[in-house]
């Protein structure tokens, strides 16, 4: 039985496409021929990659009356030719590499691959990727560098540690974090050149007083004037990524300001804090109109697992895949927060945590926080409201809660009689 789907096959009057390398990209035009109805015409140049060849080109295109660029996203070099047609009006299209890769067996030339791509764009065959809007780019350039120099501030600190370990300084085993206000006091007494055991675990603030015995033998050890030197960079490199990071933040807020509720109703979130809320609108903006609906923006995300199919046969749920790794870092980390709150998604953590495992858990409640957050973004009067912890609980048949208690004593030797409370 034949059943009407709705894909037409709808060619684009006028489109280009583009082939981009670092000093040069070629442009593939196709449009109707003026000669023969029903016919294509199409026209191959190359410029270069500088910025009064791309004006150039921009207006050529406009003198054949393209519509819309398509063009792969080869590393960092197809931003100058995006943003810069784009400022000029045209409806440009950033695509998957994987999504226009040529048939097996042909060869491959820059030519070529401008040709194959402008075929398959006209014929409607490719899906655009999301590429924010200039305001949200400037926010995710900010929050993204930042979230580097995190990851570098946290490598240097690694260093420190195992800097410590080889003048067997073992301030780590007392200290959860040596760059807390005792540590760093210790730490500078280190530098300065201070070698007693007991002048330096006399240096603890606040509960750390009470290991002072224990610091004692953590710092006995073999810190010499050659760990010294190094620790001496090491937490001055540390201390200048704070400050970086400081005015990091302080961009953030002053480009947040044009989202400031947004980022309000974010911060609702259990889990997500205000700095959570900026990396996340930063990387999926604000109009959810590019994802018509939250599994699309999971799926985007690389939140949702791949289902594989042959031969009538489901082979099981594949891994997510990788999708944004600075998004993914930032829904990680706020579903870890949440696991230790008392509240939905906190139980939602932590019941799939016994059963499935952390990772699992921490993908499942970065879907759920992801959700969420499309629900806030697609309706602008939508608020969080927390479900709680014994929403389970309210929703699961007693029935059947009833028989799996039962087995599981069962299964342990008892017999089971159930009498109804009074």
């Amino acid at each position: 039985m034949l059943e009407e789907t709705q894909e037409t096959e709808e060619i684009i009057g006028r489109v280009a496409a583009l082939d981009i390398g670092k000093a040069e990209l070629t442009c593939c035009v196709r449009v109707p021929s003026p000669g023969k109805r029903g016919r294509r015409a199409q026209e191959v140049r190359t410029y270069p990659t500088m910025t009064r060849s791309l004006l150039v080109l921009a207006d050529r295109l406009a003198e054949l009356g393209v519509t819309r660029v398509v063009m792969e996203a080869t590393s960092d070099y197809w931003k100058p030719p995006f943003y810069l047609l784009e400022a000029a009006g045209f409806e440009v299209w950033l695509v998957n590499a994987k999504d226009v890769k040529h048939l097996p067996g042909r060869p491959k030339t820059d030519r070529l691959d401008a040709v194959w791509l402008c075929k398959v764009a006209e014929r409607q065959l490719l899906r655009p990727s999301f590429v924010p809007p200039p305001a949200i780019r400037r926010l995710r350039d900010v929050a993204r560098y930042r979230a580097d120099l995190v990851g570098v501030r946290t490598a240097e600190k690694q260093r420190v540690e195992k800097l410590l370990e080889d003048a067997q300084i073992k301030l780590s085993v007392v200290a959860s974090d040596i760059f807390g206000v005792s540590g760093r006091a210790m730490l500078a007494a280190l530098i300065a050149g201070e070698r007693d055991p007991k002048a330096l675990a006399q240096l603890a603030r606040g509960r750390m007083r009470a290991k002072r015995s224990v610091l004692e033998e953590a710092f006995t050890g073999f810190f010499t004037d050659h760990h010294g030197f190094l620790l001496a960079k090491m937490v001055a490199r540390v201390d200048a990524l704070d400050a970086d990071i400081a005015e990091l933040d302080g961009k953030l807020e002053e480009l947040i300001v044009p989202f400031a509720q947004v980022v309000d109703r974010l911060d609702e979130i259990a889990g997500v804090g205000r700095v959570a809320a900026q990396l996340i609108l930063a990387e999926v903006g604000v109009d959810m109109a590019r994802f018509p609906t939250a599994g699309h923006l999971a799926s985007w995300a690389k939140f949702t697992p791949g289902v594989k199919q042959s031969a009538g046969k489901t082979k099981g749920k594949s891994s997510t895949g990788h999708g944004n790794r600075y998004l993914a870092r930032v829904l990680g980390e706020a579903a870890v927060a949440a696991g230790r709150t008392d509240t939905f998604l906190g139980e939602r953590y932590r019941r799939i945590a016994r059963r499935r495992g952390t990772k699992r858990a921490i993908v499942a409640v970065g879907r759920s926080i992801l959700v969420i957050v499309w629900h806030l973004l697609a309706d602008p009067t939508a608020r969080y409201h927390d479900l709680g912890p014994g929403f389970y609980d309210t929703r699961s048949n007693a029935e059947r809660t009833k028989r799996n208690h039962v087995r599981q004593l069962e299964a342990l030797g008892y017999t089971v009689t159930l009498e109804p409370a009074a």
